[in-house]
């Protein structure tokens, strides 16, 4: 059964389907329910003899796994490419690798192409377009009898357009052609109201040259010294009190929904294996690791949404698409600070699912971006990413580093562009701080009593 976005929004988009208008773009919040959309409007456009068959793209193996379940169920058929199937969902990095023959099959058939969190391609034409975002305009675009396009973050870090989104003229504003946001999938009872806890320090001090700073605060150590985030989020005793507070959160939510679970957002391999350390041995919690070095990652994933483990430890695997309803609770750990990549990981603890207790809860540092991303969380789409420059330009990266040949790469590893560029992108970030602060890795970071602000959005009445 539909929920009411979910209905209404097909409706909206098959009347201009059949109105003689190919595409349709929808901006629903992270956890609203996104993929049965899009599988509901596939089964309405087969049922009345408008599509022979169905392609769906996404971002990362994982999201494209989920994609395959939810349209195999709702569809009744298998969802794999293979003889008998009337669809297939695939990842945007795959596109580059499909042989001429599956273009020119796709030529005969009338063919309806779902584009899941459409932002990770960019480019409004052939010049200002990423890789993932060309295939699109040269290869799937003209291809398509129908198409849906759908983001909870519609916009990218770098302010390029994103492929096939209109934009007001001459100020480059998307135009959607249907808006869900999350304080109406709150009110909905659809997504959970998220309680953000900022974790800050009172009395941090930095050994450097043997000359001793003492701070306040993070925000004042990072403002008036070169230290790297990083020095905060692998600090053991740091890491420890961060994940104490998310372990005591999550025993206190299992009391009523004994199944919850919490998801840590590590920077790095290693760090995802110490953070996966603290949990078991200080916290005696259960704890499942899930990175592209570790076999099977999609089983693991599988096996913790079926299973009771208590925590999952992630790099970059579980930041947006990735359906686990269970998860209520999480402790942001990553290097990387974008909004979009914050409120992605957000969306992964908002899903409502029937326990008796449906809080969320998310725990991260008191750096500067993260507070400011925290204060405006309800904002649906802020306003420092509604616009876009629609001239062509170089991408430059998120660190606003200078090494050349990083540089070269990013357009191709932006965050969360494909399963691979997570880490890659974390690399990257990591190795432009060591470029920039070498010197600081002999720096001494001392830490004293923590303190925590909780921000509470959405306050909705019962």
């Amino acid at each position: 059964m539909l929920r009411l976005w979910q209905l209404e929004c097909s409706e909206k988009a098959l009347k201009k389907y059949k109105a003689e208008q190919e595409h349709f773009f929808c901006q629903a919040t992270p956890g609203s329910g996104k993929t049965v959309l899009a599988a509901a409007i596939a089964s309405r456009l087969l049922e009345d003899n408008m599509v022979d068959l169905v392609l769906c793209f996404s971002p990362s193996l994982t999201v494209s796994d989920g994609i395959k379940r939810t349209f195999s169920k709702f569809l009744n058929c298998t969802f794999n490419g293979g003889l008998g199937s009337i669809g297939q969902s695939l990842t945007y990095q795959s596109i580059q690798h499909l042989n001429d023959e599956f273009w020119k099959t796709l030529q005969k058939y009338r063919v309806f192409i779902v584009f899941d969190e459409i932002h990770h391609c960019s480019g409004s034409e052939i010049e200002n377009a990423n890789v993932w975002g060309l295939q699109v305009l040269t290869k799937i675009q003209s291809l398509a009898t129908y198409t849906l396009a759908m983001s909870g973050t519609p916009w990218r870090s770098d302010a390029l357009p994103i492929v096939m989104g209109e934009y007001s003229d001459p100020d480059g504003q998307l135009l959607v052609d249907y808006q869900y946001t999350l304080k109406q999938a709150i009110t909905d009872r659809v997504c959970r109201a998220p309680k953000i806890v900022l974790v800050d320090n009172e009395h941090l001090s930095v050994n450097h040259n043997e000359k001793v700073e003492s701070f306040s605060s993070i925000l004042e150590m990072m403002k008036h010294t070169q230290t790297p985030y990083k020095s905060i989020i692998q600090n053991q005793e740091a890491m420890e009190y961060l994940l104490g507070l998310g372990c005591d959160k999550l025993a206190e939510i299992r009391l009523l929904s004994p199944n919850a679970g919490g998801l840590v957002v590590a920077s790095s391999v290693q760090h995802a294996q110490t953070i996966k350390n603290i949990l078991s041995q200080k916290y005696a919690q259960t704890a499942s690791i899930v990175t592209y070095r570790h076999d099977e990652p999609l089983l693991e994933i599988e096996r913790y949404r079926q299973g009771s483990v208590q925590w999952i430890v992630s790099v970059g695997m579980i930041s947006e698409g990735t359906d686990i309803p269970r998860l209520q609770v999480c402790c942001h750990m990553s290097s990387v600070k974008t909004e979009l990549y914050f409120r992605q990981v957000l969306g992964r603890i908002l899903r409502i699912n029937d326990a008796l207790n449906q809080e969320a809860w998310l725990f991260t540092f008191a750096e500067q971006s993260l507070i400011e991303f925290a204060e405006r969380i309800e904002e649906d789409i802020p306003e420092s990413c509604m616009f876009v420059k629609m001239a062509p330009q170089i991408t430059k990266n998120e660190s606003d580093g200078n090494d050349s040949n990083l540089l070269n790469n990013v357009e191709l590893m932006k965050v969360g562009d494909s399963l691979e560029s997570d880490f890659v992108w974390d690399s990257i970030v990591n190795s432009n701080v060591n470029i920039r602060n070498s010197i600081d890795e002999l720096d001494e970071l001392r830490l004293g009593n923590f303190k925590q602000r909780v921000i509470t959005a959405f306050l909705i009445d019962s």
